[in-house]
């Protein structure tokens, strides 16, 4: 028999992170809009007398400085049921679980379409299928150019680029461009990136940057969302005092660079509520977050988005780029004095 249609950007939407968190029998500690305390994650391997776990009630996300553990209410769940957030099926079940439990009402009596049994063929159209978003990949590209001409003409040392993982692609769906990995907020590979090393070259159909495509497997449907994680954000692996956060990729390896390697990039210049609510938490509560735009409209409003959703959480600090220019055109003495050290 069929099961019911949930459609999971509306139950997170109806869900508050509070009742899911009383669900599992953890005791509220609420402090504004955030809960900090012990970990109750059934797997967390941290310090157990250690209050490292931390949730944005408002947000609905949460992460643990102990163990690691990153994510979503719906996510935060299926951790605590001890199923695996990338098993598709798996979280559904949480999903439908909590929906039933936590919001009744919000029932749809569209059937889902999902395979029950192994034998059965999907009979959904593709726009029907199960999503999985930032899947982590099963495969790394091979046979990267490192030392190519583009990255090295910009200035970036070998040490820069063999830590980030960069390199020329000949092939495939990023022929002709410097290859990005991108890793989440647990540091799995979800995707790639790629940028074009001729500027010229940029069109609506060749744009400066290209993503993951959609793909379909097994009957289901993978999908990437930039806006989910910070890039380079796996690598801070505790609340930092001073975070700065840049738009692009380039401005991150930069400042990494010239030594500064608490840096996360957005990857854009529209700051999402979930990028947002990580940077608050990669930062200490009396820390301070720095963020260095581009000089050109695109940078304001970048800065202004971080300031709507960081400022009423964190210390935040602009630093202006001149019209025009960008957080690479800047040498390690300016950089210094943009963070007056």
């Amino acid at each position: 028999m069929p099961g019911t249609w949930i459609d999971f950007k509306e139950l997170r939407a109806r869900l508050k992170f509070e009742d899911v968190l009383r669900h599992y029998g953890v005791e509220i500690k609420r402090k504004g809009s955030q809960h900090h305390g012990f970990c109750p994650l059934p797997n967390h391997n941290g310090k157990k007398n250690s209050p490292s776990f931390s949730a944005n009630l408002e947000r609905g996300l949460f992460h643990c400085f102990g163990c690691g553990a990153k994510g979503n209410l719906l996510e935060f769940a299926a951790l605590m049921e001890k199923v695996s957030v990338d098993d598709g099926r798996a979280l559904r079940g949480v999903a439908v679980k909590l929906q039933k439990q936590l919001c009744p009402d919000l029932v749809s009596s569209r059937p889902w379409q999902g395979q029950d049994k192994e034998d059965t063929p999907p009979k959904q159209e593709s726009k029907e299928l199960p999503v999985v978003v930032n899947a982590p990949l099963d495969f790394e590209l091979k046979g990267l150019e490192h030392d190519h001409p583009y990255l090295l003409g910009r200035g970036f040392s070998k040490e820069t680029i063999a830590h980030f993982g960069l390199g020329f692609c000949s092939r495939g769906h990023f022929k002709d461009r410097i290859v990005i990995p991108l890793q989440d907020h647990e540091g799995k590979l979800v995707g790639y990136a790629g940028r074009v090393i001729d500027d010229a070259l940029i069109s609506e159909d060749n744009p400066r940057y290209r993503f993951p495509s959609k793909r379909e497997r097994s009957g289901t449907r993978f999908e990437f969302r930039k806006t989910l994680f910070l890039y380079n954000g796996f690598r801070i692996k505790a609340p930092c005092n001073d975070l700065c956060v840049v738009e692009g990729f380039t401005s991150a390896w930069w400042l990494h660079q010239h030594g500064f390697p608490s840096v996360v990039a957005t990857m854009g210049a529209d700051v999402s509520e979930q990028q947002a609510a990580l940077i608050v938490s990669l930062v200490k509560p009396f820390g301070r977050v720095w963020f260095l735009s581009d000089g050109d409209k695109a940078g304001e409003r970048f800065a202004e988005s971080l300031l709507r959703e960081v400022s009423p959480h964190r210390f935040v600090r602009w630093v202006k780029s001149v019209e025009g220019r960008q957080p690479t055109d800047l040498s390690a003495e300016q950089l210094k004095a943009c963070f007056n050290l």
